[in-house]
């Protein structure tokens, strides 16, 4: 007589779990502060469908993946990325979500996310659009699918533009990071003067019209204090204001809002907001800087062969030393200067510069000495060739070749090298 107990137990066998993630993703952050939310939305269909499959096998599992605020057209995503964390430790067996476009918009981003899932034996399932990527028609109907998801973001990204483009020429704030002076009114986005910040703004115009110096400008607001703009991000995330540099504050100046006014494109619109300072002001003070690139641009910057670029360091602030230099009366003086002191200031670096003639024979004579014994030759693996060369003037092979690094103290005038071999300062 056949024993039926191995049937019974076959027909009565428990599928293996499968382990179900769902990801969700709202583009913008648009309504997610209410009770129930896209997210909610979609989770809600997602877990139903998870449900469904109950009899496979299929349990959700507790993380949550969901990003709110979050374009689909880049992978730099912090809930996908814990996803993908996730899915590497073998965590999951199976990604679902709404509809294919949540994951990503992108064809190519989502070919790759595609391959992870594949390498980790990682399912993927979309609730609203039914495909089967084992087969080459399920294949080709998701790549179908994800080709209108990247054509529709693209068309998007366009009608964005066109819509941002009018609203400049309109004058409107567009968003973007605050700026010093203005604080964006939570009623209707636009600009509303901060009056204690437009004093500041006021008075870094007056600076630059009277020294017509960004450096020197940059070296009184730091003796003032002033700073750029601090401001909370919807996310109340704090930007608190740095410290003033030439870039930032060449951007201050040159910012149309201002005076009153948007730039878009090259162009320049009347704005809906009020003005910090006149008009005329502001022209004057663009017409120096476009007057000083004009400058700058018109003067021909031979490439220099600086024999300790890229080894010179500032031993004040551990910045880099820049090799640049002057010419007058036809006559070019070669120097090197602390990158701090030349974004900030010659007030903000004690070191400040450097005469390159001097600091190159400093170092050349230390490395006469420091080179003189075969012994240490030998084991910095500095060929006769090259040794020769030194000797006869030609040192830029073997300071590159053996000098790790320079450090200059401007304070003191001292000079330290530090050799690749040698942990030992020559």
């Amino acid at each position: 007589m056949r024993n039926d107990s191995s049937t019974n137990a076959t027909r009565g066998k428990i599928p293996a779990a499968v382990r179900c993630a769902i990801y969700t993703r709202k583009s913008t952050e648009e309504g997610l502060d209410q009770e129930f939310n896209s997210l909610h939305a979609q989770r809600e269909a997602a877990e139903a469908y998870i449900k469904s499959q109950k009899q496979l096998g299929w349990r959700l599992v507790s993380n949550q993946y969901d990003d709110g605020g979050f374009s689909g057209g880049s992978l730099d995503r912090p809930a996908l990325q814990k996803l993908l964390e996730d899915i590497e430790a073998h965590r999951l067996d199976c990604v679902v979500v709404y509809k294919v476009d949540r994951l990503s918009r992108s064809l190519l981003d989502f070919a790759r996310l595609m391959d992870r899932f594949d390498q980790h034996s990682v399912s993927f399932v979309s609730v609203t659009q039914q495909f089967n990527t084992t087969s080459s028609l399920g294949r080709l109907t998701l790549n179908i699918l994800l080709s209108f998801a990247q054509f529709e973001r693209e068309i998007i990204g366009e009608r964005t533009r066109d819509k941002m483009s009018a609203a400049r020429r309109k004058g409107k704030w567009v968003g973007g990071t605050p700026v010093l002076g203005y604080d964006i009114d939570s009623g209707g986005g636009r600009l509303v003067i901060n009056e204690k910040e437009a004093v500041r703004v006021r008075g870094i115009f007056e600076l630059y019209r009277s020294s017509r110096s960004l450096s020197a400008v940059v070296t009184e607001l730091s003796r003032r204090r002033w700073r750029a703009k601090s401001w909370r991000s919807k996310r109340s995330i704090e930007h608190s204001g740095r410290p003033f540099s030439k870039a930032s504050l060449g951007r201050l100046l040159a910012n149309a809002v201002y005076a009153g006014k948007v730039e878009h494109r090259g162009a320049i619109y009347a704005g809906e907001h009020a003005s910090i300072v006149e008009s005329a002001l502001w022209e004057e003070v663009n017409a120096e800087l476009r007057a000083g690139r004009r400058t700058r641009a018109d003067v021909t910057r031979t490439k220099q062969k600086a024999l300790l670029a890229g080894l010179l360091m500032c031993q004040s602030c551990k910045r880099p030393m820049i090799a640049t230099y002057t010419a007058k009366r036809g006559r070019r003086y070669r120097y090197y200067v602390c990158q701090v002191a030349r974004q900030n200031g010659w007030d903000s670096c004690p070191t400040k510069s450097v005469a390159a003639a001097r600091i190159e024979e400093s170092v050349v004579a230390q490395l006469r000495i420091a080179l003189s014994t075969d012994q240490t030759r030998d084991r910095l693996d500095l060929s006769e060739t090259e040794w020769q060369a030194f000797l006869q003037g030609n040192p830029a092979q073997v300071v590159h070749a053996v000098v790790e690094q320079i450090g200059y103290d401007g304070t003191t005038g001292g000079v330290r090298l530090k050799l690749r071999s040698n942990e030992n300062p020559a």
